[in-house]
């Protein structure tokens, strides 16, 4: 599979970048960012666009062809943005990156990171929750090969994975003995970066039975080839 990545320098899209190296069956990585990854793999390629979260002219047709996955892992907190600002990074700027790649790339899988408690209905109080669900239900209208929805809820980051968030990093730090602890009583409610970049490939290789997902059909999927129950 030759797999596109949004957002590999964040705690789940590096999470993901790192499954996606380890798998047989990845022959080329794509990450596509602001910055350059502090990491050099023979099969990932870096795509550095500095300014493509304001103008994803800046991406161009090349970058998004003969893709057979994207991993779409961007986002951004809604603490202290306005709808319309947080609209722009979220809706906005996923849309146009999803609608040229169904474009030219229509035979590629779709699998977006959204929230545990987005709102399908775009109609609750909750504005980050609304902006979210409009997201979802327009990437699942759009004419990729398949489109996936993944909502997971408590992450615990693994191997090094780090929130680009400063609260989350202390939040992480500080809670990492009762996450690996919650984990390990609910493995299917507390799910790791490796879990979701697990995941993430299995559908890309199988699909999956839902195109919504929350946490328990997350960690589902991810376990579901005699590969991933060997590192379980």
């Amino acid at each position: 599979m030759k797999v596109l990545i949004f957002g590999a320098t964040g705690m789940v899209g590096g999470g993901v970048l790192r499954e996606c190296l380890l798998a047989a069956d990845v022959e080329r990585v794509v990450s596509i960012g602001r910055s350059a990854l502090l990491l050099d793999h023979p099969k990932l390629v870096q795509v550095v666009r500095p300014n493509f979260a304001t103008d994803t002219s800046e991406i161009t047709d090349d970058d998004l062809r003969n893709v057979d996955a994207c991993f779409f892992c961007l986002g951004v907190s809604a603490s202290g943005l306005s709808e319309e600002k947080y609209t722009a990074l979220t809706y906005s700027l996923t849309m146009a990156v999803a609608e040229r790649l169904s474009s030219i790339s229509p035979q590629a899988s779709f699998v977006y990171v959204s929230g545990a408690r987005a709102d399908s209905s775009e109609q609750g109080s909750s504005m980050w929750a609304r902006v979210r669900g409009k997201t979802e239900n327009a990437l699942l209208r759009l004419p990729f090969k398949h489109a996936y929805v993944l909502r997971p809820a408590v992450i615990q980051p693994l191997n090094n994975a780090v929130s680009k968030t400063d609260s989350y990093r202390i939040f992480y730090k500080v809670l990492s003995p009762l996450l690996t602890f919650g984990r390990k009583l609910f493995p299917s409610h507390v799910l790791t970066t490796e879990v979701i970049g697990q995941a993430m490939l299995q559908i890309a290789r199988r699909g999956a039975p839902v195109s919504v997902l929350n946490a328990a059909a997350i960690y589902e999927v991810a376990y579901s080839s005699v590969e991933a129950n060997s590192k379980r």
